[in-house]
């Protein structure tokens, strides 16, 4: 019995004029996902992709798991090839189904009828083969509100296709198709959520990390590869940039106000971060910051860091609270890893009583006192580079 996987479209299907081109790139990102495990042919129609393995061997199930993190599809299920002909809807139907429906108590069946020209319509598909699978399957009863098993019938323009099994997809759109952007990656826990978030609307992720021998360690760095590793089965390949920020982080020790320290060190890491975009044609920052949750993420902060920005910074997590990111990062699986004791940049030389309300003409007083941009160029010339692709 042959089987293939249908993947259902979103957000991408009220696109209009362009919807080809994130298709197109959906599909591309699906080939790129799937090719370790096997051949398949991949075709689109109707707002979907047929999935069709052409080893006999493929694992399915590890399709499924893959293909449901790859940003842009809806939903996805695995579904037995029919002829558009109701006997052989039935019979493959009660033999493809026979497993789930064995174990259910109550199911109702549903049908789509994309080729009109087919027969019979929807209701009568549905009434005509509910009374075959109760035959079959006595112990069953129909619930058309909460059924345990919903049996789908799908008349499409080639072919039949029945399912029992929608699996929610990653939602958004295709990874790409809303360009690059550079993620700072501090290794704590709001990071990675704010790229994932950022590669669920379509944008291609790189990410930088700042490093400050000997004050944090390699380990340090270790957790922020991991968790670049982590990201790629949902963002793709992600290009990692490793800054070296030591002289910076005892420059601004050594020749700004206490009070300063986390908003110049912020203010710097930014304008390094947008010379690192702009060679790697990145059209945006992005950070895991959000609202009042430390001293250095207040508005006012905010507002003095944006203020060396020539580029925009993009802030998913700015309206969350901690809860709200910890859920996500739990669900794509960096929270552990987040949480490892390996101390980053940020808490290096950390200010006792940091000003909540600067004031942007203080801040920039106080920076200008000192010549950053040598340190700065030394600091974009030192950064080393490496790519993390999705595990095979």
């Amino acid at each position: 019995m042959k089987e293939i996987i249908l993947v259902k479209y979103g957000e991408m299907a009220l696109k209009g004029l362009n919807k080809k081109t994130f298709e197109d790139m959906l599909v591309k990102n699906i080939k790129r996902r799937i090719k370790p495990l096997g051949r398949f042919q991949l075709t689109s129609a109707q707002s979907t992709t047929y999935i069709e393995p052409l080893d006999d061997d493929i694992d399915l199930e590890e399709v499924v798991d893959r293909v449901g993190k790859i940003f842009g599809i809806a939903a996805l299920c695995r579904a037995c090839v029919c002829e558009k002909d109701f006997e052989d809807i039935t019979a493959k139907s009660m033999d493809y189904l026979d497993d789930i429906l064995s174990r259910a108590k109550t199911f109702k069946v549903t049908a789509k009828r994309a080729d009109k020209a087919f027969p019979m319509k929807s209701p009568e598909i549905c009434m005509e083969l509910g009374g075959k699978l109760l035959e079959k399957f006595s112990h069953l009863k129909v619930d058309v509100k909460e059924p345990e098993v919903t049996v789908t019938v799908e008349i499409r323009d080639t072919n039949a296709y029945v399912h029992a099994e929608n699996i929610k997809g990653a939602g958004g759109l295709p990874v790409g198709s809303s360009g690059k952007a550079l993620l700072l990656l501090s290794g704590g826990i709001d990071s990675p959520v704010a790229g994932w978030m950022m590669a669920k609307r379509g944008i291609h992720i790189a990410a930088i990390h700042y490093v400050s021998p000997p004050y944090t360690s390699d380990r340090a760095q270790l957790k922020v590869e991991q968790l670049c590793q982590k990201l790629t089965p949902y963002c793709g390949g992600i290009a990692f940039y490793c800054v070296p920020f030591t002289e910076i982080q005892e420059a601004i020790k050594d020749n700004c106000p206490e009070e300063f320290f986390t908003i110049i060190m912020r203010r710097l890491m930014m304008e390094i971060a947008q010379r690192i975009a702009a060679k790697d044609n990145c059209l945006a920052l992005i950070t895991g910051e959000s609202v009042g949750q430390v001293a250095s993420q207040t508005m006012a902060a905010m507002a003095c860091t944006d203020a060396v920005c020539r580029i925009p910074v993009l802030r998913p997590c700015v309206g969350m609270d901690k809860t709200e990111i910890i859920e996500i990062a739990r669900k794509i699986d960096t929270f552990e890893t987040s949480i490892q004791p390996y101390e980053d940049c940020c808490t290096v030389f950390t200010p006792r009583h940091p000003k909540v309300r600067p004031q942007l003409a203080d801040i920039e007083k106080a920076q200008n006192s000192f010549d950053f941009e040598p340190l700065i160029e030394k600091a974009v010339a030192g950064t080393e580079m490496k790519t993390f692709n999705v595990e095979d």
